[in-house]
């Protein structure tokens, strides 16, 4: 069945205040485990990659803010660096810190055994608050590498003390208008057991810490066969969903651009999330990305990935909300998963091309920046130097 009149209007307007965060090192050279791929015009530092996420914005049209990654991303000064992300157009979304890439933390961060490594990982967080407070973000995201590899490496309750008294430490440094976004991972980098390695693993976490600390879900962390879409709607219901990192796997954390691997796995999940209403802006529900484009070039790579968010939002949209109500009621099996599928295979290109117009945009995102210019540009311009990347 075609949407309605009425139905296309609504996701319409619903579209056009729809708003996807952007990953500064997205924008990096990245690679696999045993290669970093460089590619020609790729920034040099946190300025160039800003200006890089400005263009998704500038032709898409949703793309306003930009989480920063310390120390990836440290600059001297953060009020200009501020400015510079105003004056191309964009903010500063979220600030993550990083607990992977300091010798110290080869046992653990906020749960290592010794208690000195634990305050200097507690310290950095210190730092990405001031981070925060110079560029006016708000939320703090805490993705925790910490585990075991080894059965008796140490004990797996007295780390879950140590993290949550690291935690509180954490929290406790916050302004009352921050948040802690609090990520989890089932494997990677350890591998027999980790820390966080589940959604009610951050949810109790985040529960004893206070009504500020949320649970952020990536795509790309969950075991395979894992029914993601009823996470969102569990952590919906608690009022705990604080974010998405959007990516997209095929057998682990691949990172991939969101909807490659499983477009109707988006739809669903994006289908708990407007029947939730938290597709309002003022839901507190944050949409990021957070991908590495190893072999595509980058900045196209974030407008097909936001492009592919739009749609599979698009779609949620025009669900019958109505008919999929009455089917379920009445028990009407095939009926029910009938109404979903039609709105999956709904083409919404034409829908998405029209809001692109009304806003003053072009229709075709990709095919506007291919004519910009914009690469060959960057690419004659950005010689000499160090290329940002992985540690960078």
């Amino acid at each position: 069945m075609s949407p309605t009149p009425e139905a296309l209007a609504a996701a319409r307007s619903a579209l056009a205040q729809q708003t996807i965060e952007l990953p500064s090192w997205a924008f990096g050279n990245s690679g696999t485990r045993f290669k970093v791929f460089g590619q020609a015009g790729v920034p040099r530092d946190p300025f160039e990659k800003l200006a890089d996420a400005a263009q998704v914005h500038r032709y898409t049209g949703v793309a306003p803010r930009v989480s920063l990654h310390i120390p990836w991303d440290l600059v001297d000064d953060y009020d200009a660096l501020a400015r510079h992300a105003k004056d191309l157009g964009v903010q500063i979304g979220a600030i993550n810190s990083n607990l992977f890439q300091d010798d110290d933390y080869m046992l653990g961060s906020l749960t290592h055994p010794d208690a000195r490594v634990r305050a200097k990982a507690v310290q950095h967080h210190v730092q990405c608050v001031d981070v925060m407070r110079a560029t006016g973000s708000t939320d703090l995201k805490l993705w925790l590498p910490d585990g075991l590899n080894y059965p008796g490496q140490d004990s797996i309750r007295a780390r879950q003390d140590r993290l949550a008294e690291s935690l509180q430490e954490i929290y406790a440094a916050l302004d009352p208008e921050h948040r802690l976004i609090l990520e989890y991972k089932f494997f990677e980098p350890a591998f027999y057991s980790t820390d966080i390695p589940d959604w009610g693993t951050s949810l109790l976490h985040c529960l004893a810490l206070g009504e500020r600390a949320m649970v952020v879900l990536d795509t790309g962390h969950h075991a395979p066969g894992t029914n993601i879409e009823f996470i969102v709607a569990q952590l919906l219901r608690h009022g705990r969903l604080g974010a998405f990192d959007f990516n997209s796997r095929f057998y682990a954390d691949d990172d991939l651009m969101v909807g490659a691997a499983d477009p109707f796995q988006l739809f669903r999940i994006m289908h708990e999330i407007v029947q939730s209403g938290a597709l309002a802006p003022d839901s507190g529900v944050n949409f990021m990305l957070d991908q590495c484009h190893n072999i595509e070039p980058k900045i196209p790579g974030q407008i097909r990935s936001v492009m592919n968010v739009q749609e599979a939002t698009a779609k949620a949209l025009l669900v019958d909300t109505a008919a999929l109500t009455a089917a379920q009621q009445s028990g009407d099996v095939l009926g029910a998963n009938g109404v979903l599928m039609d709105a999956y295979n709904t083409d919404v290109r034409p829908l998405l091309a029209d809001l692109r117009v009304e806003q003053g945009l072009d229709a075709d995102p990709m095919g506007a920046f291919a004519r910009s210019g914009y690469t060959e540009t960057i690419v004659a311009e950005r010689v000499g130097g160090t290329q940002a990347g992985w540690g960078a």
